[in-house]
């Protein structure tokens, strides 16, 4: 069985609502092995976004360890870190976050863009991500002529542009209708499995859940292990 590439220990998170603290994550230890689907579960408001947001570097825990690999990554300063954003980890959102000005292929080069790689890599990386994720007949399109799991399909391959170790996926399919929600599940199997991705995925979802490798339910600021 494959190590674990990222590992967090004893990750703990607060917010502070007026006069009180909220006490989010309490201790959190997490292994995520290369190439598996890790599903995040439990109740809403029990930290499943706050955890996804740490584990990729978009948040600060108040104390705990992350690392990729033997890496500690709040050890980085802010230019490490941004590239590790951009490198290292993908992110798809509940809502997909695509800009509503470019095409669905210009949304997919932009993080090729930011990291600096020539216009027509991007294109060409860009347009062979659309056909793994069976879209390439809509790739001129503006995200408000695609529909809404082709949006999220769309921002699955962005969140892959850059060939990241592990893409985190906060409720992708929470938008869409069972149909669409179903595709997408089958596209991150199928992902998974012919790439070697890694993902962790927060999501409600019970059919997406089961067909993941791992499932760790977030409950009272910890994580918990069902299978």
């Amino acid at each position: 069985m494959p190590g674990p590439i990222l590992t967090a220990t004893d990750v703990h998170k607060s917010f502070r609502m007026g006069q009180h603290v909220l006490s989010v994550l309490r201790g959190v230890d997490l292994e995520v092995a290369e190439g598996q689907i890790l599903a995040l579960v439990g109740a809403s408001g029990v930290g499943k976004s706050t955890l996804l947001h740490i584990l990729g570097a978009l948040d600060r825990p108040d104390r705990g360890s992350v690392r990729l690999d033997s890496q500690e990554v709040f050890g980085m300063n802010d230019e490490s870190l941004a590239s590790f954003r951009n490198h290292t980890v993908g992110f798809v959102f509940q809502f997909h976050h695509l800009l509503p000005e470019f095409t669905a292929l210009e949304n997919v080069m932009l993080p090729g863009l930011i990291a600096g790689e020539p216009i027509e890599c991007c294109k060409e990386k860009a347009r062979k991500l659309f056909a793994e994720v069976r879209l390439v007949e809509r790739e001129e399109h503006k995200p408000g002529e695609l529909s809404g799991g082709e949006q999220q399909r769309t921002a699955v391959a962005r969140a892959l542009m850059n060939d990241p170790r592990i893409v985190l996926a906060d409720e992708p399919s929470g938008n869409l209708d069972k149909a669409s929600g179903d595709e997408l599940h089958a596209l991150v199997r199928e992902l998974s499995r012919t790439r070697g991705q890694t993902f962790v995925i927060a999501t409600h979802n019970e059919r997406l859940a089961d067909a993941a490798d791992r499932v760790v339910k977030l409950e009272d600021g910890k994580a918990h292990v069902l299978r």
